[in-house]
């Protein structure tokens, strides 16, 4: 089974299933024809993170995250008279690291070669794809930052205009780039000419990157960290993703009844565990080879207990301003395999169309993950040359007895550790089917606000209220969520994807 927020990536990765492709090579073939045909939201010029549970085997974290240049200095950035890094700069493209994450994967765990699995992308990118309604609205709202990079406004606004949802859209240069890493591997991309003018184009937006700092990138596998559910454990990767904070949001709801509890109240302890989770995140997230983070500290039995008896029932506690940028954009998948392995894979460019700085004979559009660093001096994420910034982009799994049960993962920038929980509550607490769990109404807390999709009803809305929440309806759909459960008593896949993105979860 597989499910993505585009109704041809499942399919392709269903296809390459059938053809006896495992969960790894029906993945990269998934999320590479995303990168084709939902440009705002990931691309090559992404970054990639991924859980991979293998039958016999321990679950394994791959951290496919690019660092900052190694020239780029906090310290240069304050005194040009910064207090963030713009999200449209050349100082916020990272290196990418999606290219060599998809190839490292299939390399060591996959079954078929690069040429194979690429080739679904490769044919969109060349021959064109129809733009699906989700992808054209969200390519409308995005004109301002396509605009401001004369090659990204070339390609992406042909005629001045976002496509329209049904309108066929090309990218050839795109579809040899695809076609030179599906031949030549991971050096098509780090090395030679294509490095060569994507180092060109950033240089001359008024970045500091260097041919050393793509070829010296490598991804690289972690151990995953985890926390108990409701008798299950969640499993996260580690910093400098915000998984932690997911995991830190469930340990403090799993202390509460949900199902004995109103809407109005789970929504209420919702926000107010992820008031604390969020916090922590903020303090805490960055890379963890220059600031190493206590997992086992924060998650311990002592601190949960004392972070639950901050949340007031019949009162809402203020909010801490988030002043930091909006992380927004991201494709979530997952796939299952016929032999039970199971990869939970998330893949991102930031920002609607990343930073909007494009490599027009590559066809790179860069994402501007750096903004996501702090430029406040002693920060624990504080922008520094061959850092990892922190990340909000978190695939998860949840686990019994050892083996996935569910493969999920919750698109949304901010929201994602907050969606995570809330789909978990849903599912296990409620006790929803994973489809119906994706359907439930969502709400967010964040930056002060109590953010409410307009199917909660107004008396919830009205009793939050007069907790002191600051509540608003959503102008939006908040989050994007793809799940697979595993049902092993029974030998089922139960697939869900979100009505919210135009995907589906396909089964054989």
């Amino acid at each position: 089974m597989a499910a993505t927020s585009h109704p041809l990536a499942t399919l392709a990765a269903v296809d390459i299933l059938r053809s006896g492709g495992n969960c790894v090579d029906a993945a990269i073939a998934a999320v590479a024809l995303q990168s084709v045909m939902e440009p705002q939201m990931t691309g090559i010029g992404g970054d990639c993170f991924a859980l991979l549970a293998l039958d016999g085997r321990e679950p394994v974290a791959i951290n496919g995250s690019g660092p900052a240049p190694a020239a780029l200095t906090a310290h240069a950035l304050r005194d040009a008279g910064l207090t963030q890094i713009p999200p449209d700069s050349a100082h916020a493209v990272t290196v990418p690291g999606a290219i060599d994450t998809w190839c490292a994967l299939v390399s060591k765990y996959g079954r078929f070669d690069m040429e194979r699995i690429l080739a679904p992308a490769i044919a969109a990118a060349r021959d064109g794809f129809c733009v699906t309604p989700r992808v054209a609205y969200d390519w409308n709202k995005s004109r301002d930052r396509i605009s401001h990079h004369a090659p990204c406004r070339t390609a992406f606004l042909p005629d001045g205009k976002a496509p329209l949802e049904g309108e066929r859209f090309r990218q050839p240069a795109l579809a040899e780039t695809l076609q030179r890493i599906a031949m030549e591997g991971r050096d098509a991309f780090y090395a030679g000419d294509i490095a060569e003018e994507m180092v060109g184009v950033l240089r001359q937006a008024g970045g500091l990157h260097t041919l050393e700092d793509f070829e010296s990138f490598s991804s690289f596998e972690t151990e995953p960290i985890t926390a108990p559910y409701k008798g299950y454990e969640l499993m996260e990767c580690p910093p400098n993703g915000q998984g932690l904070a997911a995991l830190l949001i469930a340990r403090i709801l799993d202390g509460f009844a949900f199902s004995e509890m109103s809407e109005a109240d789970r929504i209420h302890v919702l926000a107010e565990a992820c008031k604390i989770g969020y916090a922590m995140r903020d303090a805490v997230i960055c890379d963890p080879r220059s600031h190493p983070v206590d997992v086992e500290a924060i998650l311990c039995d002592n601190t949960i207990a004392r972070l639950r008896k901050q949340i007031d029932m019949g009162r809402a506690t203020p909010a801490k301003p988030w002043e930091g940028p909006t992380h927004k954009d991201t494709v979530y998948l997952s796939v299952v395999d016929a032999d039970g392995n199971a990869i939970s894979l998330i893949n991102s460019i930031f920002d609607s169309f990343g930073s909007g700085i494009y490599a027009p004979e590559s066809g790179v559009l860069f994402q501007n993950r750096g903004s996501g660093f702090s430029l406040q001096e002693g920060h624990p994420n504080e922008v520094e040359g061959g850092k990892l910034p922190f990340h909000t982009i978190i695939p998860a799994m949840l686990m019994k007895h050892g083996k996935p049960v569910l493969s999920f993962g919750v698109m949304g920038g901010q929201y994602q550790a907050a969606g995570q929980a809330h789909f978990l509550s849903q599912l296990i607490d409620i006790g929803l089917d994973p489809q119906m769990a994706n359907e439930a109404p969502r709400s967010f807390c964040f930056d002060g606000t109590l953010k409410l999709e307009t199917t909660i009803s107004e008396d919830v809305r009205a009793d939050l209220d007069s907790r002191g929440h600051k509540t608003a309806w959503a102008d939006e759909p908040i989050g994007g969520c793809q799940a697979i459960w595993i049902d092993r008593e029974r030998g089922l896949l139960l697939g869900a994807s979100d009505h919210r993105k135009d995907g589906i979860a396909l089964g054989v």
